[in-house]
């Protein structure tokens, strides 16, 4: 590993960077998208596809402090019914537009706590959903759930409607941590949650983890990724926690004086990363570790790695369509975002329209750029060779910028006519090498630690 010297100069430790989960990400997005053009690209979608579909649910039984995802509390099933009653009209109005034999290569339903919907409700959806597109030969159907918020019953509807991959939030399993963060869920809970998982015939399992959370200690993440690793994940998410009190306001329950720094969170990482890694799991990009049979380390092996909002994916569609509230939907020619309000986007529907907020359409070189960067987070490098053949830009013009990025990171990458490449040393710079691509103003948004 680069020395945490070299890191510093280089600006690792100060440095606030996108995920880049999407380009150009989403703070970028304008209202030249609505729903009328939203309508349009679902209508191009070729006939016979295969799309990606995302559900969101945005309730949970309570609001988790570390979160800052676009959530809201219920302590009755109440809205939950009366949300999926938009849903399955939202559905329908989608359906309306949909080209004929589109099938579903991907499934994902997030939140929020999809498994707060009862089991009566999870059939409603699976059926609407279903009379939209089916399920793709080989296509996968994940859902994320909360050890605490899932039974037999919900379970059994969920596997008999053909989920075959299941998500489940970790965060960290030291009761210090849960209690600062406002997560409450211990090491039996989530064991007994994953043993029902696959009792009912569902063997893939994702899990997240996270490191920067309060009070973690090097000794305390290895204790929660020992516990972690028995319950043998096929693919691990170790997301760095960001701490964005601005933008997520639960996040200001979570005193800041009792975070790591970011030297001291880099130490985290490495400390996690190596635990995978001694346990046989592949790393893949810059935070997920998967299983050497996993989707994700095969992709990897073949350079078919993508990158969405979801993370790291296998999945090959050019076509990921969200349904719900804040729901981001991308296309070939660019992205679209339901109202993030619920309320907002509940109306929406119920006047028979879609929702859409805001959105980008790709343009100039938002499609080359896109791909650089994705290249680098999936691969840790830039093929000139498919950059020059697949959007037309002269070898001499690329080569270039591809210059001028190294010069930016001296001695750090590895610079040759077929492209370039970040060493295993150079990694946690990943993000800001991206950022050198980006054509984007950075300082309009607020973004989290490059670490």
């Amino acid at each position: 590993m680069t020395s945490k010297t070299q890191l510093a100069k280089l600006g690792l430790f100060d440095a606030k960077v996108p995920r880049y989960t999407s380009y150009p990400t989403a703070p970028h997005f304008s209202n030249d998208v609505g729903s009328e053009l939203f309508g349009r690209w679902i209508s191009e979608i070729p006939e016979n596809s295969e799309v990606s579909l995302y559900i969101h649910v945005p309730f949970c039984r309570r609001l988790c402090w570390f979160c800052a995802c676009r959530t809201q509390g219920t302590s009755s099933a109440s809205p939950v019914a009366s949300y999926l009653e938009t849903l399955k009209q939202e559905l329908a109005i989608l359906k309306a537009r949909l080209p004929k034999g589109v099938r579903l290569s991907r499934l994902h339903w997030g939140g929020g706590t999809p498994t707060l919907l009862e089991p009566s409700m999870m059939e409603d959806l699976c059926a609407a959903i279903f009379d939209v597109a089916t399920m793709a030969e080989g296509g996968e159907f994940s859902v994320e759930i909360d050890p605490n918020e899932i039974d037999e019953p919900r379970l059994k509807v969920l596997s008999q409607a053909g989920m075959n991959r299941a998500s489940i939030g970790v965060q960290d399993f030291d009761d210090e941590i849960q209690k600062t963060i406002g997560r409450i869920q211990g090491y039996d809970v989530t064991r007994d949650a994953v043993e029902m998982i696959r009792a009912h015939g569902v063997h893939s399992l994702n899990a997240d983890i996270l490191f920067g959370l309060p009070h973690q200690t090097p000794k305390r993440i290895t204790e929660s990724v020992q516990k972690l690793l028995s319950l043998e994940p096929d693919r691990v998410a170790l997301y760095g926690y960001a701490h964005v009190p601005w933008m997520a306001k639960r996040q200001q329950m979570i005193p800041s004086d009792t975070l790591p720094t970011p030297e001291e969170r880099l130490n985290l990482f490495e400390i996690s990363r190596k635990l995978f890694l001694w346990d046989g799991y592949d790393e893949i990009g810059i935070d997920h570790f998967a299983k050497p049979k996993d989707g994700l380390a095969v992709a990897q092996q073949a350079g078919s790695l993508r990158r969405n909002f979801q993370g790291y994916t296998d999945d090959q569609s050019d076509v990921l369509i969200g349904v719900g509230a804040s729901s981001i939907s991308r296309f070939p020619k660019g992205f679209a975002q339901n109202a993030p309000a619920t309320s907002t986007h509940v109306a929406a529907i119920r006047e028979g329209r879609f929702s859409i907020s805001r959105g980008h359409i790709f343009k100039d070189e938002d499609a080359m750029r896109g791909r650089i960067i994705e290249m680098i987070m999936c691969n840790f490098e830039i093929d000139i060779a498919e950059i020059v053949a697949r959007f037309g830009i002269s070898r001499a013009n690329l080569h270039a910028r591809l210059l001028d990025v190294s010069s930016q990171f001296p001695g750090m990458l590895n610079f040759t006519d077929a492209g370039l490449f970040i060493p295993t040393n150079a990694r946690p710079l990943t993000r800001m090498i991206a950022r050198a691509f980006d054509a984007y103003d950075l300082s309009k948004a607020g973004h989290s630690s490059a670490i």
